[in-house]
Formats: structure tokens, sequence, C-alpha cells
């Protein structure tokens, strides 16, 4: 049993005074009371539940030795999102013969800047049934605007879009307009 002990004092003077009984308080009632508060919250508490995005992944082949064909997305029904350095992103409609640096052009990830640049190239497409965002890293880009990208698809309801890497022309164009002339040249190996 837990309690608290008041000690006496000694008598200084000549006076002498009655014995009086020690305080005593017990504290057992207050630590079951504790553990029963502790036990309640803990489980009348509610839990935070994780955000989490859904991604459609294409299911697997059935037969191993069955690859299906390559899929060829028009230039019409898709836009190409290239995520770069600095929170900038990159868009173009082009394909590896008409895409310069002039035509690579740079939006924000605000509402007026790429919800605006997607919800455009959507309702321009040839066939908005097969309408598709692909959306492209760099190296130089960070997790968050990849987060704020998928965001975006959420936002526009954009269901097919796909992830991929640059192609070499697209991260030639992409090195010229952003500068980086030395970015592409590889090490020296002995």
């Amino acid at each position: 049993m837990a309690e608290v002990q008041v000690q006496e004092k000694g008598a200084k003077g000549g006076k002498v005074r009655s014995k009086k009984q020690s305080t005593r308080v017990d504290m057992t009632p207050m630590v079951d009371l504790g553990f029963l508060l502790i036990t309640f919250f803990m489980f009348t508490t509610t839990f935070s539940k994780p955000n989490v995005m859904d991604l459609g992944l294409p299911a697997k082949p059935k037969e191993k030795d069955k690859k299906p064909p390559p899929t060829e997305i028009k230039l019409s029904n898709s836009i190409s999102l290239l995520l770069g350095k600095d929170n900038k992103v990159f868009w173009h409609q082009q394909d590896n013969t008409s895409l310069t640096d002039q035509n690579l052009n740079e939006t924000t990830f605000d509402r007026e800047g790429l919800r605006k640049i997607i919800k455009q190239a959507e309702a321009n497409a040839a066939d908005k049934s097969k309408f598709t965002v692909i959306i492209k890293p760099t190296d130089d880009a960070v997790y968050k605007n990849f987060v704020d990208v998928l965001d975006e698809m959420a936002i526009t309801k954009i269901e097919r879009y796909g992830v991929t890497d640059l192609k070499s022309w697209e991260k030639a164009i992409y090195d010229k307009r952003v500068g980086n002339s030395g970015a592409a040249a590889a090490p020296a190996t002995k």
C-alpha cells in the first residue's frame, strides 16, 4: 500500500504539547484511478487512419511466354509531364522530331497552372476516352512534386495516366532548357 508519511518535529522549548497523530494519506485509490483512466482513454480513442491513394496497376499476363504488344499512345490523345528541379514542371505534346527547347513549355503546380493545362489537353484530345497523361520524373525531381502530380490526377479525375522514364531525346531537350550541360557527361573510367 502506497502512503505518504509526515515526520514529527521535536519540541524545542519547555512547553509540553499534546502529541498529535501523524497524517497518513493512502495513495492506492489514486493509482487505481489513474490506471482506470489510462485504460478508458486507450480503448475509446480512435486511431488515425492512413491516407492512401489507390493506384490502378495493370494485371500480370497469364502466360509467361506471351508478352502484350507495346502500347502506342497517339500524341493527340496524350500529354507528357516532365518533373524537373526547383519545383518546375514542363509539358509537351510533341514527338522526337518536333520537340525543341522552345516548345517545351513550363508551368506551375497551382490551380491556374498544371490543372488548367491538363484540362485543356483533355478537351483538345481526339479521343477523350483514351486521353492519357504520361508522368516522367527527371533525376532532379523531388518526391513531393511527384505526389502533387498524382494529386492533380485525382482532382482532375484523369483515370488513365502512366509513370515512365524520360526518353533520351527528351532528356537532351530538358538539359538544354534548364542548362544542365554537364549533367549528361558520363564519369571517366580507367
